[in-house]
């Protein structure tokens, strides 16, 4: 009976530093693990990247640069035991005939809980063995402080195009994958959205039902059919991603609820990162909300924090509660048209010195050269205010940069606005 050959990825898994594809930034010539490697002194370190973005590979990869013995252990799966397996596993291999270092590389270490976590101090903290994490999830949330403290945090990027297409041009020297038609190739490319487990995963899929089809070359509309659901809507980072990002935030913007929520809908189900469109709600609030109703933000800033603890699918249920939120809230873009107006007017304006009244006078020094003398502190003032007083450099006065709109809470802003610049007015 044959032995099946591996998988398409394990067939391509990179056998030395060289092979790596993408992560430039960390394993490029002078880059801070290319450097590791190359010095041979091995460091307990986190990877933080999207799945199918190397960090099993480089932790082996490691193990083999520096001979040591690598023990893999699955946070999903495993628990105490592994651990305790692991330590056997590293002391016996420390004070074995020919002495060898171990590296315990943790799939997925943010599934460990606490107690887990703390199990590896001591061992780490003892040298006994060299611990490499690698999470999905932001290590500053879920590795403990710890844990962290004594490990370097390495941050590995999605592969960019060109990455996969490098990639996908391996698996077609391979000899196993039909050649594919360019407009097929570059949905492909935009539906491994950056994951090369994905990119290989679907390639095989691909090879064995065009094999089965008697398929000879890979067209767009087959690559459509057999894939179905799974690909995706829109290529990420092309012209139809920004244009359903945009009429998402127009939708938010006109106040349509029910278009909001279907763009929102469209999105996710293209396969955005929710993480994305937590920081475009972000933006939303603060851009065409803004004071009218403060909470919007508040409230954008708490959905995407939901999001990062319960991910996918039920913090999308958040991100919708702030979709539908900054669709039926009071608008205004008056800080933000206040802001771009004040920008505008220092950057051509230049420098002008602060009165002497503003200044701050923490010294007997600067009190004798009359730095702060005659200011008047608001708070024993009238209503807290001290009418007359001016804040701008002498000799300035430019027109008012904010301009509160009459909706939401911006209505009493104006008001009171309007009150204090009338009683300022009245003792020019």
């Amino acid at each position: 009976m044959s032995t099946p050959a591996p998988p398409l990825a394990e067939r391509l898994r990179p056998r030395s530093l060289a092979e790596v594809i993408g992560q430039r930034h960390l394993l490029g010539e002078g880059m801070p693990l290319r450097t590791a490697f190359e010095a041979g002194r091995p460091h307990s370190c986190i990877f933080w990247g999207p799945p199918g973005v190397g960090k099993t590979t480089i932790a082996r990869l490691m193990a083999q640069a520096f001979d040591a013995q690598f023990i893999a252990i699955s946070a999903v799966l495993g628990g105490v035991k592994d651990i305790r397996e692991a330590v056997e596993k590293a002391e016996l291999a420390r004070s074995g005939l020919h002495p060898q270092p171990t590296i315990v590389f943790v799939d997925e270490v943010h599934r460990f809980n606490k107690s887990q976590q703390d199990a590896f101090l001591p061992h780490v903290e003892s040298g006994l063995f060299t611990f490499v994490g690698a999470t999905t999830e932001n290590p500053s949330f879920e590795v403990n402080s710890a844990l962290l403290s004594r490990a370097v945090v390495y941050v590995l990027h999605p592969l960019s195009e060109d990455d996969l297409a490098e990639l996908m041009d391996r698996a077609h020297a391979q000899g196993d994958v039909p050649p594919m038609a360019p407009a097929a190739r570059q949905r492909l490319l935009a539906y491994a959205d950056g994951d090369a487990r994905r990119l290989l995963n679907t390639l095989e899929t691909l090879a064995v039902t065009a094999r089965a089809q008697g398929v000879a070359q890979i067209g767009d509309d087959w690559l459509l059919k057999v894939l179905g659901e799974r690909m995706r809507r829109y290529d990420k980072g092309g012209e139809q991603f920004y244009d359903t990002i945009s009429a998402l935030h127009k939708s938010v913007r006109g106040s349509d609820p029910d278009a909001a929520l279907y763009w929102f809908a469209r999105m996710l189900d293209g396969g955005a990162d929710p993480r994305y469109l937590a920081r475009r709600l972000i933006r939303m609030a603060a851009e065409d909300i803004g004071l009218a109703d403060p909470r919007a933000l508040r409230l954008a800033l708490d959905a995407a924090d939901v999001y990062e603890r319960l991910g996918s699918p039920e913090g999308e249920l958040a991100l919708a509660e702030a979709v539908v939120y900054l669709a039926v809230a009071p608008k205004s873009n008056a800080v933000y048209q206040a802001y771009k107006a004040a920008r505008a007017f220092v950057k051509h304006d230049g420098t002008r010195p602060v009165p002497l009244r503003l200044r701050n006078a923490p010294t007997q020094l600067m009190k004798d050269l009359d730095y702060g003398k005659g200011y008047r502190y608001a708070h024993d003032e009238p209503d807290a205010f001290a009418a007359g007083e001016r804040y701008f450099p002498d000799g300035l006065e430019p027109a008012p940069f904010y301009r509160p709109v009459p909706r939401g809470l911006e209505i009493r802003i104006g008001e009171k606005l309007q009150e204090l610049r009338a009683r300022n007015a009245a003792l020019k």
